[in-house]
């Protein structure tokens, strides 16, 4: 008897969701708890599990289409029911995943000879390459049947470029994110791709803390002397302890929770008609994931360690590129620490992640002619910025904040002593 595989739950008010990339496809064999496909929400991506051995038999939706939670989206017989083999190649059924997304189950093709076809490349695959501005032959297809696969886009991302060809789009935009073809340079042509989940959730939640909070940042520059040679000088036992590295954003994380203590507004949340302060302090930190920007967070960072916040935060970043975060690991921030220095950036002017009433933008380490004790000296030099909600925090305490952390980086001791 046929087991149908349904959307799950993916997180309390979610009813919705985009159907990613398909890992099995009919015919193929799956084992318990294999990976069959991947669920897109506005918060985050889980994937949907074999229920038992067996075989996929039909797919219902196709990558890029709209499902509500509880649909069934495909169906598989399992090994133990005698599952029916693959369809032979020479009546196969016309898939939907690839035919723009569209779902047309059920019409054979006859046998005919054709031409061979280019590689399938997956919805996902296929978003990789359109934002890094490669075309679809740019990957090499490893995965079943010679299908381009996320990972498999990713490699091809990384490697040194090459001059390749410009793509070029389908006749009409596509249901969702699909290989095109290449085309010469200079092309003029345009390309659509489906906005996943993630991004219009970012996009809506940018748009609110504009709309809804009354922004300011303010501004301050750090030198970084202190906190590099003390990571020079330890960086190498820390990790053969610790199995991790040591960074400067433990360093930040820890001046963040003494700064939010001295100024207990940056941590608290405008909440009509009143104002919420907190004593703990979650603090969110942005990393770039496969699907767009994401904020997990360190629950109850003034309790952690150096080593603690380093191997979480590397824990975050890993499966943030994976698409392995949990919904809850995405919620419930009280503050955000989001490092553009990372990618070259000079200065710029965070926005916040409503209801957190404020964010600190790290920047990029460069060497400045500063004057000190009336000499000119070369530091490495950062500039920071706290962009917050001017509706609870006033300037003073702004100010205040950005002082605090400039004092604990510049003189880490602070931070062991609690000063």
């Amino acid at each position: 008897m046929a087991l149908e595989l349904k959307v799950p739950e993916v997180g309390e008010s979610i009813t919705e969701v985009m159907i990613g990339t398909w890992k099995k496809g009919e015919g193929d064999a799956v084992a318990t708890d294999d990976a069959v496909v991947e669920i897109e929400s506005d918060k985050a991506t889980v994937e949907l599990p074999a229920p038992t051995h067996g075989t996929i038999t039909k797919v219902l939706k196709g990558a890029g289409e709209k499902a509500a939670v509880g649909e069934v989206i495909g169906y598989m017989e399992p090994a133990a029911a005698g599952a029916q083999p693959a369809t032979p190649p020479a009546h196969p059924v016309v898939d939907v995943t690839r035919r723009g997304g569209r779902t047309d189950i059920g019409s054979v093709q006859a046998p005919a000879a054709v031409p061979a076809a280019p590689p399938r490349v997956m919805p996902a695959a296929a978003r990789v390459l359109g934002e890094a501005g490669l075309p679809a032959a740019a990957a090499a297809g490893t995965g079943p049947g010679g299908r381009v696969t996320k990972a498999d886009a990713v490699a091809a991302v990384a490697r040194p470029a090459v001059a390749m060809p410009v793509a070029s789009p389908a006749t009409r935009p596509p249901a969702a994110s699909a290989a095109v073809p290449a085309t010469v340079a200079g092309s003029r042509e345009e390309r659509y791709v489906l906005i996943s989940p993630i991004r219009r959730k970012i996009a809506e939640r940018l748009v609110e803390a504009q709309q809804q909070a009354a922004l300011l940042t303010t501004f301050n520059e750090v030198d970084m002397s202190a906190v590099m040679a003390l990571r020079a000088k330890f960086k190498d036992v820390f990790q053969e302890r610790y199995g991790v590295k040591l960074g400067f954003m433990s360093f930040f994380v820890r001046a963040a929770v003494e700064a939010l203590r001295a100024v207990p507004q940056v941590n608290a949340e405008f909440r009509d008609p009143h104002i919420v302060f907190r004593d703990y302090c979650d603090i969110g930190i942005a990393v770039g994931g496969g699907k767009g920007l994401v904020v997990p967070v360190l629950r109850n960072a003034e309790l952690l360690s150096f080593a603690q916040i380093e191997q979480a935060i590397g824990d975050f970043a890993r499966r943030a590129a994976d698409n392995k975060l949990k919904l809850e690991e995405l919620q419930g921030g009280t503050f955000t620490i989001s490092n553009g220095g990372v990618y070259g950036s000079m200065m710029s002017t965070p926005i916040i992640n409503p209801p957190q009433s404020g964010i600190l933008g790290l920047h990029a380490i460069q060497d400045r002619p500063m004057a000190v004790n009336g000499q000119v000296v070369i530091r490495p030099m950062m500039y920071l910025a706290l962009t917050y909600d001017h509706r609870l925090v006033d300037g003073r305490e702004a100010v205040t904040f950005l002082k605090r952390i400039k004092e604990s980086i510049e003189d880490p001791s602070r931070l062991l002593l609690e000063v």
